[in-house]
C-alpha cells in the first residue's frame, strides 16, 4: 500500500493527491473532492449517492385552477345575490323615483316659503 504522499490525482495526473475517496478508493486533488455529510467524496461518488429514483410528480395546477374558477363564480354569485337582496329591501317609492323627488320638492318648497 503506497502512502498518500506519492499519489497523484485520478483526474489530474500533474497534481498531488490530498485525499482518498472512501467509496471508490481513488486518490484526488483538492479540486476534485468535496465534503458531504461530514465525509469527503469525489464528484462521481457524490453524484451516485445523491441520485434519487425519479418519480413522476403529481401536477395539481389544473385542479387548483378549477377550484379557483369555481370559487370566483361562487363569489360573484354571492355578490350579485346580496346586491339583489339590498335592492329588494329598498322601498318601492325609491324604485319609482318618487322618494328622491319628494325630498327635493320639499326642500325647494321650504326655500320658497319665507
Amino acid at each position: 500500500m503506497s502512502s498518500l504522499r506519492h499519489q497523484v490525482c485520478q483526474n489530474h495526473p500533474a497534481r498531488e493527491a490530498i485525499a482518498r475517496c472512501p467509496s471508490c478508493r481513488f486518490y484526488f486533488c483538492r479540486e476534485c473532492i468535496t465534503e458531504h455529510d461530514d465525509r469527503i467524496l469525489c464528484a462521481t461518488c457524490l453524484k451516485r449517492q445523491s441520485a434519487r429514483v425519479e418519480r413522476p410528480r403529481r401536477n395539481f395546477a389544473p385542479l387548483a385552477r378549477g377550484l379557483a374558477a369555481c370559487g370566483g363564480l361562487m363569489l360573484a354569485w354571492l355578490y350579485f345575490y346580496l346586491i339583489g337582496r339590498v335592492l329588494l329591501a329598498t322601498p318601492t317609492k325609491f324604485h319609482e323615483g318618487t322618494l328622491w323627488k319628494n325630498t327635493v320638492e320639499s326642500a325647494i318648497d321650504q326655500e320658497e316659503a319665507p
